[in-house]
């Protein structure tokens, strides 16, 4: 199975070109742009398909990163995906950033379980922990500074992502939550494509709110 794999949920804009069957990474590219994916994205896709000297029809399932992470990146990757199969009639799938992050830490440290941990700024963290095997221990979710930091604190795993100096003494080295798009391909192509079509992952709003001051008032 040829999956085409994208990520615009952060500052990175990437796509990879990956066969299933031979698990290998037939074309990939990726910049680091941190605004501006949906200017970028095509541009993206075109280079990674033309590494693997592959065109769209070739396609046979799409996977993408939903989030959490920049609001506005996650619904251009998801918009783009959709459009994609919709246009080529194939399945799409979604894959969430934490479980992107922790299958890349895996693949560091195997036989570990994994607590991965964005820093979401305003004294929040977006978090979630996996078994040694991947499979999730629990949702999602966004907790306090000072709740995530008990729960990491009883958690006999590896910690990744930006939140990790948060809540782990004396961490050291970079902890951005950047990962390869590969990891995001081989789990888009594991994915069951029975879960509905993909939709961002939002764990709190947006911080645009409605300026109803100025709103019209509508004549019943």
């Amino acid at each position: 199975m040829i999956v085409l794999a994208l990520d615009t949920a952060g500052v990175d804009c990437s796509a990879a070109v990956y066969d299933s069957g031979r698990n290998t990474v037939l074309g990939e590219a990726s910049d680091m742009i941190g605004k501006g994916h949906a200017e970028h994205l095509i541009g993206i896709v075109d280079r990674a398909l033309g590494q693997a000297d592959m065109t769209l029809s070739e396609v046979d399932r799409l996977a993408v990163t939903v989030g959490p992470g920049s609001f506005t990146g996650i619904r251009v990757g998801v918009a783009a995906a959709r459009g994609f199969a919709l246009s080529l009639q194939i399945p799409v799938v979604g894959v969430t950033t934490l479980e992107v992050m922790a299958a890349a830490e895996r693949e560091r440290t195997p036989g570990r379980a994994v607590l991965a941990a964005m820093d979401a700024k305003r004294d929040e963290i977006y978090l979630q922990s996996f078994a040694a095997d991947g499979s999730p221990l629990d949702a999602p979710r966004a907790a306090s500074v000072a709740d995530a930091q008990a729960f990491a604190a009883g958690f006999d795993g590896e910690i990744t992502g930006s939140a990790t100096p948060l809540l782990k003494a004396g961490a050291g080295g970079d902890h951005a939550n950047v990962f390869p798009i590969s990891v995001v391909a081989r789990l888009g192509a594991a994915a069951s494509a029975d879960a509905g079509k993909p939709k961002p992952l939002y764990l709190r709003g947006p911080d645009a709110k409605p300026q109803a001051g100025y709103a019209i008032a509508r004549r019943v």
